[in-house]
């Protein structure tokens, strides 16, 4: 075995193994020839023509190479222990040497100089690897016997299978050692695959040496019958090393393609590196990857150094000062988008003349690469969207505050941290005549003076204290770290008369200088008393008692809050209606399939029979108990209602789910999935069964808790439901990050998608993401039959409304839920429920 010329990267330590190899051969050549040979008598042949002849077995067996892939490199695989075994039997073991230096170097000069255009250096490398191996192999074997023109014996015979044996090790170890200083790979890895590589051809080729010196000391004519045999048996030998260089080569393919499939950049690019200088056997790989400001990245491996990071600029050109033959650039694109360049610097020189193979392979990984960068830029891409997404969600976007839904949504999570009656201040601020800015600089000017105020504010905000831009020109400030040694009311007003003093230092505006004036309203609490937005319902009743008042800062007086009273009074009611059984009741709203009319759930709606007040709908007391600590246990009743229906649907052989609207501050609440699952093995319902609407003010929200509390409901075996989906611009992001079950298009959009194309395209989207994403997709507030034909033909699968159902009592659904289900059975879909309006 030799290595063949495959790079130049190890090429003064090749030199140095050159001439040590070199100085070896000869010492052994010259050492042969000049050595009296122990020999019978040479026979009709003289000593030139044995040894002209052992040179020439020696050539031929070069000339009849295959070539064996090892790493980074070509390793020719030969008939050389036969030529050896041969060589051994028809000149002196001393002359073989000589004999394997002239021939192998005549055939190496004729293959250098059709195939592979060797240099010199390289020529005399492998020749005189060749005759150190031979050299060491003759010593060895005339150690057990000499095997010059003597008779085939099983001794004999074991002699020259140990001598091929020690050529084989030797001249794979050589091949190696080139490889590895070349390379820089270990060399015991390349020995192995070398040695595993030839190990068939090294038995044949002993036998055929074997056959080869029975047929001579028999009867030199079979000689003729071998020509056909060799040629199968070198087809048999080229064979079997393609088939294991393929099976290699796509093995390594596939892992290698493997790799790429990750959504970070780096680590495709890395892994791209790798796997081209893996199968490729290249000595440099570059992976340019295109930015998003027309700049480049490159990723530059060599196999031996740790990966190379280059930012290129835009204008940056090409670098092919190293292109040549041996390197082969790829433009790296996907749909004609292009995403970068491949490029390959091959241990060897590829030209025109290429293995197709390697072509085709390179071709294909290329492929893979540019589609794997080309995915890992979207996933970027989407990853900025999704964080841009979630921080406008709860930022406003001219002054980059938090925004009254994160106001709401941190402020309660803040409240619930503190005790119960530790004492918070919330701090409204609006700025005085800002619609006379607008109306007379502009809102340019308008937006200027807006960002001016919040910068200062910010920089007023203490650390702990959170800041909001509610609406227009509307600031609130949280403090909820007021001094305990004195009273938290005066200590508040203080703060607000600061803040007022600090805004109303001037300022210059679209080339005006100004005085900005506030109002400022103060209301001071126990954490444990109310929640944000009450908080800032107080705040707002204080503020615009300060504008009415002349005063720019007052605080929160409840007497002068008409809807206070009303307010805890309504409290009151209800926890007396919690207590009994014949006020809050459900009505429930069927939701049927528009291609079989088959129910698909029932949403179940609370409804308050109030003594006094009459019929409440949810608009008239839910926001009041959000706001109360009677979610909990408004919460509780409502699910315990909706679970007694389903067992009693159960009853009659009906599996449809029924719906329960959730407030998102009941998900601020760890314990509600344990309370659930309790109340589902109480009623003996199956959680699949119970659907839980959230809405979008939870899909603002980023904290954990929710979270959370949503995934260990979907743990139990819960659905859930997105409601109003679509109405804000959040809804996508946060079926990113929680699992659902099914969208409820909002009311509004069906409304008005008969006229409004914007509508239908929205509903179209909803219900196609929907069947993307395994989901129902159920349309709310369906009132004509127009609307259910326009939903039927957008591909919507479900929907409730006026037009089916109306909302009715507990006792009428168990009837419409079996005519519904018979009608599907019979394959009878009225176009007009009984029941609808």
């Amino acid at each position: 075995m030799t290595a063949s010329r495959e790079g130049t990267a190890g090429a003064g330590r090749t030199l140095v193994l050159t001439l040590i190899v070199l100085a070896a051969a000869l010492s052994a050549a010259v050492v042969g020839l000049v050595t009296p040979a122990d020999a019978p008598p040479a026979g009709p042949l003289s000593p030139l023509s044995r040894l002209g002849i052992a040179a020439g077995v020696m050539a031929v067996a070069q000339l009849a190479r295959l070539r064996l892939r090892v790493a980074s490199g070509l390793v020719s695989v030969t008939w050389g222990e036969a030529a050896l075994i041969i060589g051994l039997y028809l000149a002196p073991a001393g002359w073989l040497p000589a004999a394997t230096f002239v021939g192998a170097g005549l055939a190496w000069l004729l293959l250098s100089f059709f195939s592979d255009r060797r240099t010199p250096i390289e020529i005399l490398h492998v020749t005189a690897s060749l005759t150190v191996a031979v050299a060491l192999a003759t010593t060895v074997t005339t150690a057990f016997g000499d095997p010059f023109r003597q008779p085939l014996s099983p001794a004999l015979a074991g002699a020259l299978a140990l001598g091929a044996l020690v050529y084989l090790l030797v001249t794979g170890w050589l091949a190696a050692l080139t490889l590895s200083l070349r390379h820089g790979r270990p060399i015991g890895a390349l020995l192995l695959r070398a040695l595993r590589g030839k190990l068939l051809m090294f038995v044949g080729n002993v036998l055929v040496g074997l056959v080869v010196i029975a047929m001579l000391d028999r009867d030199p004519r079979w000689l003729l019958l071998l020509p056909p045999a060799l040629w199968l048996l070198q087809q048999t030998y080229g064979h079997r090393l393609r088939a294991e260089d393929e099976r290699r080569l796509w093995q390594s393919f596939a892992g290698a393609t493997k790799e790429l499939n990750q959504l970070d950049e780096r680590a495709v690019a890395t892994a791209g590196v790798a796997g081209a200088l893996t199968l490729f056997g290249a000595e440099r790989v570059d992976v340019e990857v295109l930015r998003p400001d027309g700049g480049r990245r490159r990723y530059r491996g060599d196999g031996v150094s740790a990966l190379e990071e280059t930012d290129l600029p835009a204008d940056a050109a090409p670098d092919t000062a190293d292109d040549g033959d041996e390197v082969e650039v790829r433009p790296l694109a996907v749909g004609g988008v292009p995403v970068g360049d491949l490029r390959v610097r091959f241990a060897r020189p590829i030209g025109p003349d290429a293995d197709a193979r390697d072509q085709m392979a390179l071709s294909a990984f290329s492929d893979a690469l540019a589609s794997a960068l080309h995915d890992a830029a979207t996933h970027r891409q989407l990853q900025i969207m999704t964080e841009r997404a979630r921080y406008e969600a709860v930022h406003d976007q001219l002054t980059k505050l938090a925004n009254r839904a994160a106001l709401l949504m941190k402020g309660d999570v803040a409240l619930r941290r503190l005790d119960r009656d530790t004492p918070v201040a919330l701090l409204l601020l609006d700025l005085d005549h800002f619609k006379e800015v607008n109306d007379t600089l502009g809102h340019a000017a308008g937006d200027d003076l807006l960002r001016a105020s919040a910068a200062r504010l910010d920089a007023l905000t203490h650390s702990g204290e959170l800041l909001a831009r509610l609406d227009g020109d509307e600031f609130a400030l949280l403090v909820t770290g007021l001094d305990d040694g004195e009273s938290p009311m005066p200590q508040a007003l203080r703060r607000a008369r600061r803040i007022v003093e600090d805004l109303a230092a001037p300022t210059e505006i679209a080339g005006v200088t100004m005085s900005v004036e506030v109002s400022v309203g103060v209301v001071v609490a126990a954490a444990g008393t109310a929640d944000m937005a009450e908080l800032v319902r107080r705040a707002e009743n204080a503020m615009y008692q300060a504008k009415t008042g002349g005063d720019s800062v007052a605080w929160y007086d409840s007497a002068k809050d008409e809807a206070s009273t009303d307010r805890l009074a309504l409290l009151a009611e209800l926890r007396e209606a919690l207590e009994v059984d014949d006020q809050l009741v459900l009505a429930l709203q069927p939701a049927v399939n528009l291609s079989t009319g088959a129910p698909t759930g029932v949403e179940a709606l609370i409804r308050w029979r109030h003594p006094r007040r009459g019929p409440l709908s949810p608009v008239d007391f839910v926001r009041v108990i959000e706001g109360s600590d009677l979610l909990g246990p408004f919460t509780r009743y409502v699910v315990d209602k909706a679970l007694t229906v389903a067992a009693e649907w159960a009853s009659h052989g009906m599996d449809v789910p029924i719906s329960v609207n959730l407030s998102a501050r009941s998900l601020l609440d760890p314990r509600l999935p344990a309370d659930i699952a309790e109340r589902l093995r109480r009623y003996r319902v199956p959680a699949h069964r119970l659907v839980l609407e959230i809405t979008e003010t939870v899909v603002l929200s980023e904290l954990e808790i929710i979270d959370e509390v949503l995934g260990a409901l979907r743990d139990l075996g819960v659905q859930l439901s997105v409601d109003d989906f679509g109405t804000g611009f959040s809804s996508l992001t946060f079926l990113t990050r929680i699992a659902v079950d099914e969208l409820k298009v909002d009311r509004s959009f069906v409304r008005k998608m008969a006229d409004s194309p914007e509508a239908a395209a929205i509903v179209r989207t909803t219900v196609g993401l929907g069947r993307e994403l395994g989901l129902r997709v159920v349309a709310e507030g369906v009132e004509t039959a127009d609307q259910r034909a326009a939903l039927a033909a957008l591909g919507c699968s479900a929907a409730q409304g006026y037009h089916f159902f109306k909302p009715m009592p507990a006792e009428k659904i168990v009837a419409v839920l079996r005519s519904l289900l018979d009608s599907a059975q019979a394959q009878v879909f009225p176009l007009r429920a009984d029941g609808a309006s």
